[in-house]
């Protein structure tokens, strides 16, 4: 009962700040101090965002009914793009980090790619892959990898030199000693480079799909702006950041699951 009562004050103070940002920025838009069309209050906002999902009654216009065909494509083009770059910024960050010929032959390419924005590719993605799904995979695929890249580097360097030591004395070999002792030693490092590239995944497609796509929630976004739609753009964006939410939502369920152990030997240690 009395973790009932924890959950329900704890859910109060967590959907506290939104519910009192909602009711300020619907009093602030129905107070007329601007126009409705240029600040649509969250009321229509949301009857619009339900018409575009349902089709209702066509308030969204176009869009009507056509949300779930939006959010699929966005959604197809960030899983692409986010899977290429977690398996090869994984792969690519064990090895930098584990073998020094590897750090000396590809770390100074990277550190010059790393400061040039994913966005300043778009006009390379276009004439290489041309308007369709590959730049927008691409341009998610580069917003992702280095995040992912650069902390499973340092997971890999800062594992604890003891328990090398001690499973290579063991009789352990090279391999054994990256799937027992490293990978798990940086399995912390790289999940935070997950959920850092999944949001910079999410950025980018709508980014793409702005320029480069015809299809998808970025797309629709653009679109809504060009026609003063602004109740739609808005819809758009809390569209964006509830499917970004439930993606770090999902790798942090899958990081509580692998990393069990973790909490196991802190809560004996604190014992």
């Amino acid at each position: 009962m009395s973790g009932l009562k924890h959950s329900l004050s704890e859910a109060k103070w967590r959907f506290a700040v939104p519910l009192l940002l909602v009711l300020s920025w619907e009093a602030f838009s129905r107070s007329g101090m601007i126009p409705a069309s240029l600040l649509p209050a969250p009321s229509r906002v949301f009857a619009t965002w339900m018409d575009w999902i349902f089709g209702i009654n066509e308030s969204a216009q176009d869009s009507s009914g056509k949300w779930i065909y939006d959010a699929m494509a966005s959604c197809l083009r960030v899983t692409a793009g986010y899977l290429i770059a977690a398996v090869s910024g994984i792969a690519l960050g064990v090895a930098i980090g584990w073998w020094r010929w590897v750090e000396r032959a590809i770390e100074p390419t990277v550190q010059m790619l790393r400061p040039v924005p994913p966005v300043s590719w778009i006009p390379l993605a276009i004439i290489w892959f041309g308007i369709a799904n590959k730049p927008a995979i691409f341009l998610v695929f580069l917003g992702a990898f280095f995040p992912i890249l650069m902390n499973t580097v340092h997971g890999v360097k800062t594992a604890d030199r003891n328990l090398l030591r001690a499973a290579a004395m063991a009789g352990a070999r090279q391999g054994q000693l990256l799937r027992f002792v490293i990978l798990p030693a940086a399995m912390p490092s790289i999940f935070a480079g997950l959920r850092i590239g999944i949001g910079s995944a999410w950025m980018l497609t709508v980014t793409a799909e702005m320029v480069a796509v015809k299809s998808g929630l970025g797309y629709a976004l653009w679109d809504s702006y060009y026609f003063l739609r602004y109740d739609l753009v808005i819809a758009a964006m809390i569209s964006i950041g509830l499917l970004g939410f439930l993606a770090d939502w999902i790798l942090k369920q899958i990081m509580n699951s692998m990393l069990r152990w973790q909490h196991v030997s802190t809560v004996q240690g604190k014992g």
